[in-house]
């Protein structure tokens, strides 16, 4: 029996404007960023409406492969961190006393309150050669002159970490939390050493909760190009600056649009992957 017209209204009524939304402001951009990355760049910037595969062909070059390199490695190391350093909070945090637990989880949620431009930017008023740091080692007698601590890639990942931790101990602790702590006892009571029954038991039953936190820690180091602009001062580059500078200063759109897509690309394979490891922790 087909449903009437005014049996659907209401929620076309509701649905409606989402998809006009999304239509506008997301279906419509990207086709547009699709189809000018197969464009040429004007004499003076812009867009030439000629159909060319240039701007893919130069993102073989040397130089941009170069740049592709560092920013995966950056949000790998970003990762990484992130996990060692969220893993064993996530740990304490799932195990604390009910009465705990919400002062936890407002340190983790504190930072959400601020503008992270804002805090990214306390980080270069610490770090910078008349820094607080500085002025404090030398102060102490432990430096002879103020270190460079400030526009380095060490300084890039610095802020990273600190901007995408939340990210990490989030999806870490709902995994953790989720967690029988009789499977840890049993291990216990089979003869199984804690480092052993970590390994063995608690850490593949987290694997999802490791993923997901690895994703969203990923994804963002890839495209938060104020980061290493505050952070590295120009001195550093990777591909979110390399698509800011194409748009912004370069004015070259046809490149930097096929830099998006190439990102949108990695991303979309990146949530392909999560959503498999996902229906993995339905089927377990």
């Amino acid at each position: 029996m087909k449903t009437s017209l005014k049996q659907r209204l209401p929620a076309l009524v509701m649905v409606g404007p989402i998809v006009i939304w999304l239509a506008l402001f997301i279906v419509i951009p990207l086709i547009y960023v699709f189809a000018i990355s197969f464009m040429n760049r004007g004499l003076y910037s812009g867009v030439v409406m000629e159909f060319t595969l240039d701007n893919y062909i130069q993102l073989l070059d040397l130089e941009y492969l170069n740049i592709f390199w560092k920013s995966i490695l950056l949000a790998v190391e970003t990762s990484v961190i992130c996990l060692l350093l969220g893993y064993p909070f996530a740990m304490i945090m799932a195990r604390a006393d009910k009465r705990m637990k919400p002062a936890m989880m407002l340190l983790i949620m504190l930072p959400f309150w601020t503008n992270s431009l804002i805090r990214t930017y306390g980080w270069n008023t610490l770090l910078r050669s008349e820094g607080i740091i500085n002025n404090l080692l030398l102060r102490l007698g432990l430096i002879q002159k103020p270190l460079e601590l400030l526009y380095t890639d060490g300084a890039v990942l610095l802020g990273m970490v600190y901007t995408l931790f939340p990210f990490m101990v989030l999806p870490l602790y709902s995994s953790i939390e989720k967690l029988d702590p009789s499977l840890m006892e049993a291990a216990g009571d089979l003869g199984a050493r804690r480092v052993r029954s970590f390994l063995r038991v608690m850490l593949p039953l987290t694997a999802p909760g490791i993923f997901a936190g690895t994703i969203q820690v990923f994804i963002p180091t890839l495209g938060y190009f104020f980061i290493s602009d505050m952070m590295g001062g120009g001195k550093t580059m990777y591909i979110g600056n390399l698509i800011k500078n194409q748009f912004l200063s370069a004015r070259n759109w046809p490149l930097g649009a096929a830099l998006s897509i190439l990102l949108i690309l990695l991303t979309l394979l990146l949530m392909k992957l999560y959503s498999r490891v996902g229906k993995m922790e339905d089927m377990v």
